[in-house]
């Protein structure tokens, strides 16, 4: 589609934002998750040594810093012509791993060390995606 304001060609990527919105829903939960938290302790900076606190601090911040390479990876894989199909394979694993991690996290559990895995599964694999499918050539 073409965009008469900026004058240039404007490409579809429905896959990567129906993933890319659906982790934001999880990142911004995972805020609000962190504000509550702070809250209930009447903690305003750091973590005042609350184990809880710490917990909902690195579920939101270990989603922010993992969540843009994948997205990044696919959208790379999605504007080289990546198939529907695998595309979605990829975000909807993004989304579990992510889900999975966040939970484990906050409740304990060994579903983090699935969630972190699965994260790093789906980002090697997409980083070798997107060389298969050779964007450069």
């Amino acid at each position: 589609m073409d965009s008469p304001l900026l004058g240039t060609a404007l490409f579809a990527v429905p896959v990567t934002a129906l993933y890319g919105a659906l982790n934001a829903f999880l990142t911004m939960g995972l805020g609000v998750n962190v504000s509550r938290v702070r809250g209930k302790y009447k903690t305003f900076r750091g973590d005042g040594g609350h184990a809880e606190l710490q917990a909902a601090i690195r579920a939101h911040g270990n989603n922010v810093e993992h969540v843009p390479l994948a997205l990044f990876l696919l959208l790379v894989a999605e504007l080289s012509g990546g198939g529907s199909a695998v595309l979605h394979v990829f975000g909807g694993a993004l989304l579990v791993a992510r889900l999975a991690h966040a939970f484990g996290l906050l409740r304990t559990s060994r579903v983090q060390v699935v969630g972190a895995l699965l994260t790093l599964l789906v980002q090697a694999g997409l980083a070798g995606y997107a060389l298969w499918l050779r964007p450069w050539g």
